[in-house]
């Protein structure tokens, strides 16, 4: 019997457009309809397997051959870049990534800034290519305090409508770079199972169906 192809998406509102592209694209994916609390889904013709992970993990399932496939966020891919070929822009959840303070922060002042992230990679390079000197300060909660109570000057975070920036009162002063959901796919895998290849060449092609 044929091993199925383990595809591992960003559990919430990335698997459902996701799912909902894999549709178009021509596969059955009805049978993820009624979830319930499960994690990990077979298609009735054994196929395809679906794990539903956080976003952070999807490249660990990817990296270690638990995961044929997989689907995250190109912010993730960010900060931990290795261990997979990344194969397609799905052009689905996109935002970006941006710089943001409160209106008196002065992004031309080059005194050592404190910047606050959950990614800190990004933001230091970032920084990096602008030849200055930050301290990171690693945040995993809701980054969006921390120039508000002088953790740090600014925060690099993710940016989709502004609106929780803007509640806060904080305001955009540099864009990083654009962020949009990739498909992965696990080295190995790519090499030894033709299967594989044909269903992400199929997802391509969809894609490009709808250019």
């Amino acid at each position: 019997m044929t091993k199925p192809i383990t595809i591992a998406l960003t559990k919430g509102r990335l698997e459902k457009q996701t799912l909902e592209l894999f549709a178009k694209a021509g596969f059955d994916v009805a049978f993820m309809q009624d979830k319930k609390r499960k994690l990990i889904f077979e298609s009735p013709d054994g196929k395809f397997r679906f794990l539903l992970v956080k976003a952070v993990d999807v490249t660990t399932y990817v990296r270690h051959g638990v995961a044929d496939i997989g689907v995250v966020g190109k912010d993730i891919l960010l900060e931990h870049p290795e261990g997979y070929y990344e194969m397609l822009d799905l052009g689905i959840g996109v935002c970006r990534f941006a710089v943001a303070s409160t209106p008196n922060y002065d992004p031309n002042n080059h005194r050592r800034k404190r910047i606050a992230s959950k990614y800190p990679t990004v933001a230091s390079q970032f920084f990096q290519a602008k030849k200055e000197d930050v301290e990171i300060i690693k945040i995993e909660g809701s980054v969006e305090i921390a120039p508000l109570l002088s953790l740090a000057d600014a925060i690099v975070d993710i940016v989709e409508t502004g609106t929780t920036l803007k509640e806060n009162g904080l305001i955009v002063f540099e864009d990083i770079c654009r962020i949009s959901a990739r498909l992965i796919v696990n080295k190995s895998a790519l090499k030894s199972n033709p299967a594989i290849l044909t269903f992400i060449n199929q997802v391509e092609q969809s894609l490009e169906d709808r250019l």
